[in-house]
């Protein structure tokens, strides 16, 4: 393949002769510009030094696949069959921009390798840099021990490929090998350390986790305030901490029995903008002039916070602007055509469709948290640059008083934490199987802190978003709820004692008359969560991401913001927070309390019903529209707050009508268990009751959502009435939307989840109406050159397979043998260690103790230690990367067996064979998430 040669400009960073080349086989990545540089120059014998061919790394981006469907054929431009997906009609999906101008972490330095490593002393002092995947072994441990076997060397995963479950199953098996064979006192202590490292990390987890949430919490509270005024006794302080309401004070004898809800209790400390900026008074009432000024300082103040938010959103959780060492340095379709002046928003080579930008920081995280979990890797989404914009975005965007909530991103910042902390322990930073542990760790952490359900929140793992939880996984993950709930409440960041606003306490049981109407709201819950689920879906889909609001989000966010503040300041219910709002529509009227809950407490139904009811159902009505439009929008968002809400306030309105009907009709039959009690019916149970059923609805979680709801209310009293209402939401939402709304967001974002927990119909469908016969391999019978298969893989990467490989092969009598498998990744680091030599012929073969003098006998997992002297390692034998014990079915096998394959071992690619045991073909993971797409969209 000709290769442009591009004189050096100043403005183009080129490598320098005194950086260091990657220190062998199990070294972490270098920087991309120096594998780029290095892969360009083979075959370029005239390049120099202080030259680069296509390297831009201002300008050039490079095409990621990232979704269920993969892109273009795999096979290369030179050939003319059509491609596996071409032939089943397989659909494009969007790729992801990743320019090739920002780090991380720093990159490896590198120096000019030698111009030949054969019988050099390159491999002699190998040492390992901290990025290196797989750690290594020493040589005396390898004499003592025996090689250690897994399936392969792993170097690294890039962005936007699937982790290899197996492979980090297989290493953490060996490294468990290792550490039991030390029977010292000083080996025992070492596997104590080594199990106590596990508790040790969930335990930072949870604490920094409940930190950062009484941060936000904190942040939150005074920036919603701070819309309609501020206190005088201190600008820091939230108007809950400046007026603080007495639920245990008694109304006065003559206290009139209802409160207009527009009429607040005064508190001299609080001082509005309208007293600020138009301090005159009137007999008559608030001047008129006083409530426009604080209609626009709300609106204002609103629109302000949104922005910022959005703009923090936009501009540093972008995916474009992360990129690490460990992505590949020739995911480019310019790279070696000397063309890498095309734009940004050019499509790749293939036709595919335009490329995609995602905000890390957007929404709630909880879709791309399950991929995250389900073996996907996205650089960058856990990161801290991530957790700072999501923890500041999400206070700002709270506080603008859009409908949405905070509890849900608190999932995703938990796993940041997760993330980051065990970053600093090589048990996890090695080894992404066992990251995912930790990760769902933090994500019952996250829901803890949100909810105040510790237990609850384990269950949330389980059952929405961990992929894998063995019952390790599960103990620690209770542990770290435990210590994330532990902490908050000793932080009390409501100065009430209680882990959330909306923790409530019932002291009367419920009867048996009232499971008709929670029937009726669990009917309600399952109606609405399967509509807002299709409408959102349909807005998200025809609206945002097919008109204007697609090239200008920041004016969304402003437009949104704007109808929000206009509908949602003249109703004292939309007006106020979320967490407030329910907190109110859960809470028991007492009696003889001073707190009447924002006018909520009815107690004289006849004459107080109707305008509550109309004020709640207006309400109702303007936080279901409005939540339609803003899940989606580019700020930090949670859904639960919200569905709660809207839930609830179809609770209240129908227990308010029973308690009416209980007030009008006190001896009716159905009644007659109250015995005369006008106070038997609790409006706030049905909204409890409601906003469950309505979040099951929406999200269909079922236990986890139970437990949260015995929890926030301190009891097991009201557990028939909520397992009966979620049950009932779940079923018909299910029956008029298959798909909740976190599915919905991941097909929409075209995110490569494999729902294990789906069943398929396979009808007449067989293997071989999947397997790709059309993948590049490489056959050992043929000249394999260092210059051959860096074009292979530069054909492999522009047809969007870059989290693919090649299978290797070798001629028998009948057909082509299985030799092994090499991953994209394996193949262009080991490339770019040998680049100065293209002729050089490269070798795979099955290893033997006899070929590599007993170091690699079957792929050991690593090569040298620190200090280790192992010399006589081929640099041009990369059988050391190869997995030679590949996943294989026959071709005669059930479509089951390979969902089960890809489900419940993790692979990330299944080798066909007929019942000879020849090679046909491969199925990866992305053909098979394409093809169970595209059988899901016939069925329906």
């Amino acid at each position: 393949m000709p290769l442009k040669k591009v004189p050096s400009s100043p403005a183009v960073p080129t490598i320098q002769s005194q950086d260091e080349p990657p220190s062998g086989p199990l070294s972490g990545p270098s920087s991309i510009e120096w594998r780029r540089q290095r892969l360009l120059r083979i075959g370029n014998a005239n390049a120099e030094p202080d030259e680069t061919s296509t390297l831009r790394p201002n300008l050039e981006a490079r095409a990621a696949s990232y979704g269920t469907l993969p892109s273009a054929a795999r096979a290369g431009p030179a050939k003319n069959k059509s491609s596996f997906r071409e032939r089943r009609g397989l659909s494009a999906v969007p790729s992801i921009l990743i320019p090739k101008n920002r780090y991380a972490n720093p990159p490896t330095p590198s120096v000019a390798s030698p111009r030949s490593l054969r019988g050099s002393s390159y491999f002699a002092t190998v040492r390992r840099p901290v990025s290196a995947y797989d750690k290594p072994v020493g040589q005396e441990s390898l004499e003592q021990e025996g090689a250690v076997k897994t399936n392969g060397i792993r170097v690294w995963y890039s962005s936007f490929t699937s982790i290899d479950w197996l492979h980090d199953a297989i290493k953490d098996s060996a490294r468990q090998a290792r550490l039991r064979k030390h029977k010292s006192k000083r080996g025992r202590l070492r596997r104590q350390l080594d199990r106590s490292i596990g508790w040790i990390t969930v335990t930072i987890i949870g604490f920094l986790t409940a930190v950062i949430a009484f941060m936000i919490v904190r942040g939150e509270q005074w920036l919603f305030d701070i819309k309609e005024g501020y206190c005088t006794q201190g600008l820091w302080k939230a108007k809950r901490f400046c007026c603080p309401v007495n639920d245990d004070t008694l109304f006065a004898a003559r206290t009139p029995v209802f409160v207009s809800m527009a009429l607040e209790e005064s508190c001299p400390a609080w001082r509005t903008w309208g007293e600020v900026f138009s301090p005159s008074t009137s007999t008559d009432g608030e001047p008129l002039e006083q409530a426009a000024v604080e209609y626009a300082m709300y609106t204002a103040i609103a629109i302000l916070l949104a922005v910022i938010s959005s703009l923090l959103t936009i501009h540093l959780t972008a995916s474009t602007s992360f990129i690490t060492r460990k992505d590949s340095g020739v995911l480019s379709s310019t790279f070696a055509t000397g063309n890498d002046g095309q734009k940004l928003t050019d499509p790749p080579a293939g036709g595919a469709a335009p490329r995609k930008v995602l905000y890390y920081a957007a929404g709630s995280g909880i879709p791309e948290i399950k991929t995250i979990l389900s073996g996907f890797v996205i650089h960058g989404y856990l990161g801290g640059r991530t957790l700072f914009t999501k923890s500041v975005g999400l206070a700002l965007s709270v506080a603008s008083g859009l409908s949405l909530g905070k509890e849900g991103p608190f999932v995703h910042i938990a796993s940041c934490v997760g993330n980051i902390v065990s970053r600093f322990f090589s048990k996890y930073e090695t080894n992404e199987g066992k990251r995912r542990g930790v990760l769902s760790a933090a994500c019952a952490a996250g829901v803890a802190v949100a909810f105040g359900a510790p237990i609850g929140g384990v269950l949330f793992s389980l059952e929405e978003v961990s992929y894998f939880f063995p019952a390790k996984v599960m103990w620690r993950s209770f542990f770290c709820a435990m210590v994330a709930a532990m902490t908050l409440r000793f932080l009390d960041p409501f100065g009430s004692g209680k882990l959330v606003l909306f923790q409530v306490t019932y002291d009367k049981d419920w009867h048996a008359y009232e499971l008709i109407p929670f029937l009726f709201l669990g009917v309600f819950g399952g109606v609405y969560g399967a509509y807002f689920s299709k409408l959102n879906y349909r807005w998200s889909r025809d609206v945002r991401n097919a008109t204007w609001m697609k090239r200008y989000p920041v004016f969304e966010v402003i437009l949104v913001t704007f109808v929000t503040a206009i509908l949602s300041f003249l109703n004292p219910y939309t007006r106020m927070g979320g967490t407030e709002l329910v907190y109110n529509l859960f809470a028991e009227c007492r009696a003889g309390s001073s707190n009447n809950h924002s006018g909520l407490c009815v107690l004289d139904p006849p004459t107080q019903a109707i305008p509550v009811i109309q004020s709640i159902f207006v309400a109702l009505l303007v936080k279901g529209a409005l939540t339609i439009v803003t899940f989606g929008i580019k700020v930090p968002a949670g859904i639960f707050i919200p569905t709660l809400g809207v839930g609830a306030c179809a609770g209240r309105i129908l227990g308010i009508l029973i308690q009416w009907a209980q007030y009008s009709y006190p001896e009716s039959t159905a009644f007659g268990v109250c015995k005369g009690d006008l106070n038997c019916v609790i409006p706030g149970l049905y909204a409890m009751v409601g906003a469950a059923a309505t979040l099951s609805g929406v999200t269909r979680t079922t236990v986890s959502l139970a437990v949260i709801m015995f929890e926030l209310t301190d009891t097991l009293t009201y557990a028939v009435p909520v397992m009966l209402s979620v049950l009932v939401a779940k079923t018909i939402a299910d029956a008029l939307e298959p798909k909740g709304i976190y599915d919905l967001v991941i097909e929409l974002s075209q995110l490569p989840y494999l729902d294990a927990k789906h069943d398929y119909i396979w009808g007449n469908l067989q293997i071989n109406d999947v397997t790709d016969r059309d993948v590049d391999v490489i056959r050992v019978d043929r000249e394999n050159t260092v210059k051959s298969l860096r074009d292979q893989l530069q054909e492999l990467v522009d047809s969007g397979n870059s989290d693919s490989g090649f299978p290797i092969l070798r001629p028998d009598d009948e057909g082509m043998r299985m030799v092994g498998y090499i991953g994209a990744n394996e193949l262009e680091h080991a490339l770019s260690i040998v680049a100065d030599d293209p002729d050089q012929i490269i070798t795979f073969h099955h290893t033997t103790p006899n070929h590599h003098g007993g170091h690699m006998a079957s792929s050991i997992s690593s090569l040298a230690e620190t200090g280790s002297n192992i010399v006589g390692v081929d640099p041009y034998d990369f059988s050391c990367y190869m997995d030679q014990a590949p996943l294989t079915v026959q071709d005669n096998s059930p479509l089951e067996l390979v969902q089960q394959l890809f489900t419940k071992l993790g692979a990330r690619y299944v080798v066909v064979t007929d019942t000879d045991g020849h090679y046909e073909g491969v199925i990866d993971k992305k053909t098979w998430l394409a093809f169970l797409d595209d059988l899901e969209h016939k069925s329906e």
